[in-house]
């Protein structure tokens, strides 16, 4: 049986790292390709210029958009696993009852990042939020918040924390553990936050990856991460919906 010095020795934090910048571009591209064939079977004025222009986007533009950006993210984890030789946590989608504690989380993150977002007084926070979900209605929009509230944390902490944390780590000095941690840490929540493309909410994104690293790393699962990332979104959508109602 090997031993978990064995199991380390066989990953290529190269081949790691790489997968995930190729698998994030090639989500990128499809991601394009579904949304220029969609508008043209939609007849969408303009095109897929009039698409990359319009203020808010039509419910089947975003989902495309999500979906293919997370086929992207399947490939390079897929990739990751077989040419890096990343291997999955043991039991890293296992639930343990203390796992609650992360959606309480999830939910103090997202009020934090609001509080310390208040004294700056920015403009147009909610601008990405109006640009996914403002044209959406009815099962459309259902189907964007279900996208959002639960695709999205298990697709991006098996990517974000699954492949580009843990392969920042690997590629780390084995004589200083922790320092590559740290540096993994910073590294996948900086990614994180620019992956998102929303210069205003970087900040929040970028602190919202530092905490979801260390989850996923002091826990080495990844079932913990998501569930913080399911609650601090979830929060997000109440407001949206609530918004809707009123």
């Amino acid at each position: 049986m090997e031993n978990a010095r064995d199991i380390e020795r066989t990953v290529r934090p190269g081949a790691v790292l790489v997968a995930a910048i190729a698998g994030f571009a090639f989500g990128e591209l499809f991601a394009s390709a579904l949304l220029g064939a969609a508008t043209a079977l939609a007849h969408f004025p303009g095109g897929f210029s009039g698409l990359a222009a319009a203020h808010q986007d039509p419910w089947w533009a975003s989902s495309l958009s999500l979906v293919g950006l997370w086929a992207g993210f399947i490939v390079a984890i897929v990739a990751a696993t077989r040419v890096g030789g990343l291997r999955p946590w043991p039991n890293q989608w296992r639930f343990a009852p203390g796992d609650l504690w992360f959606v309480a989380l999830g939910v103090a993150a997202q009020f934090a990042v609001a509080i310390a977002y208040r004294p700056l007084h920015l403009q147009h926070l909610n601008a990405p939020v109006d640009k996914l979900f403002g044209a959406a209605h009815g099962a459309g929009f259902a189907l964007l918040v279900v996208l959002t509230t639960f695709g999205a944390p298990i697709v991006e902490e098996w990517f974000f924390r699954g492949v580009v944390f843990r392969g920042v780590v690997e590629l780390g000095p084995r004589r200083l553990p922790r320092l590559a941690v740290v540096v993994g840490v910073v590294v996948s929540a900086l990614v994180f936050a620019a992956a998102h493309g929303e210069a205003r909410q970087f900040a929040g994104l970028a602190g919202l990856g530092v905490v979801l690293a260390v989850v996923a790393w002091r826990t080495k699962r990844l079932l913990p991460s998501v569930l913080t990332h399911v609650a601090f979104n979830a929060v997000a959508m109440a407001s949206v919906i609530a918004n809707r109602v009123h």
